[in-house]
């Protein structure tokens, strides 16, 4: 068995935490603030688990996540996944190829006319096409689910340190030396470094091949902005997940859960845009800032598209997406240092499973997915 430090304690470090922990490593996460913070990607009680990707690779990965879900929900004792359904519309979105890609991998689903599922949800209004139904989805607590893989990594004997922010790596004999700002610093034989927007600051820091940093992808990091607007009747049962792709924009909804609840216990409809915020240099530059031009975008989407809510934000925030050219994820490394950027807006939803992916490939048991290596082939984006 190794020693590991894990850098970030997101939803990805504490996956990895737990998946190294429970296979007898010696673990230290080292975080720069708290678990799941605000300042970072894996905050909040609300992230959509669905299954709706045009290429089969990532339709499959769901379905493995799925399984995983329900190992950490059995093994913490707690729901961390609600179930609502999603739809997928939009010419753009090409509800009918989404069809053909669950009917190969087994995922249940409808794939409804537009008069169809304006009859069904009378609460949305899509406009004229298919409208594609798989009610397998639905919502991930992301904060909830951090903490619970926190704590069984601690039953494993992990140590999770707060407060710990990380300014480099350095090689210390026959492994590694992880340095703070403050001089502060623990040693182990491998590090995997998870660290979310943070990460195109820490690059360069980290003690890699000069290879492997000139073929490493070049990271986008997005100030995103979400609205929750508010239902205008009290459901009886969660709202669907929604994406909606239009020629110019993709428009995604779902319940907001904790996030922002209204004091009436009404609560509402988180919307946004996907890549609609604006690039910031790392998680470092970000100022919480909403963008009034994408408020004003999203407002009149909401007005046209969602009668079933009240088109006036009671709530908004920003979040930081870290994005890849091809939205492929990174899992890779190399001399014990493992990057793992499972990025681009839609990694959370296959947390315990990236866990455990990013795991074997630390500590050598399994080598990574090809196409999430630094030097694989990279495909095309996976068409969210």
């Amino acid at each position: 068995m190794g020693t590991y430090v894990v850098v970030g304690a997101g939803l990805m470090g504490a996956a990895t935490a737990w998946q190294l922990a429970r296979r007898g490593h010696e673990v230290t996460v080292l975080e720069r603030r708290a678990p799941a913070n605000a300042e970072g990607s894996s905050h909040g009680s609300a992230r959509i688990l669905r299954y709706g990707y045009a290429d089969p690779f990532y339709a499959q990965m769901v379905v493995d996540a799925r399984r995983e879900w329900g190992d950490l929900e059995r093994l913490s004792g707690e729901r961390l996944f609600t179930r609502t359904g999603s739809l997928d519309a939009g010419a753009a979105r090409d509800p009918a190829a989404l069809a053909e890609v669950f009917a190969k991998v087994g995922v249940d689903h409808e794939l409804l006319t537009g008069a169809e599922a304006a009859a069904r949800w009378p609460r949305f209004r899509f406009g004229e096409g298919d409208v594609l139904w798989h009610p397998a989805a639905g919502v991930v607590d992301a904060e909830a689910s951090v903490a619970a893989m926190l704590r069984l990594a601690r039953a494993e004997g992990a140590r999770v340190e707060t407060g710990r922010p990380v300014s480099s790596v350095e090689r210390a004999g026959g492994g590694h030396r992880i340095v703070g700002p403050d001089g502060r610093a623990e040693e182990a034989e491998k590090v995997v470094v998870a660290a979310g927007g943070w990460l195109p600051d820490l690059l360069g820091g980290l003690p890699l091949p000069d290879s492997f940093l000139s073929a490493f992808p070049p990271l986008q990091v997005m100030q995103e902005n979400a609205y929750h607007f508010p239902y205008r009747d009290a459901p009886e049962e969660p709202w669907p997940t929604f994406i909606h792709k239009q020629s110019d924009a993709l428009v995604y909804g779902l319940p907001g859960g904790r996030d922002a609840g209204l004091p009436d216990g009404r609560g509402g409809q988180k919307v946004a845009e996907f890549n609609g915020g604006r690039p910031i240099r790392s998680a470092a530059a970000q100022t919480g800032a909403i963008d009034p031009a994408n408020r004003e975008r999203i407002v009149a989407y909401v007005r046209r598209a969602l009668p079933g809510v009240v088109p006036e934000p009671y709530a908004e925030t920003t979040c930081l997406f870290t994005n890849t050219p091809t939205e492929d994820f990174v899992v890779d490394g190399a001399d014990g240092i493992t990057v793992a950027s499972p990025c681009s807006g839609h990694g959370a939803k296959f947390a315990p499973l990236l866990g455990r992916i990013i795991a074997e490939a630390a500590s050598g048991e399994r080598p990574p997915p090809d196409r999430f290596r630094v030097r694989g082939g990279r495909a095309a984006p996976p068409s969210r």
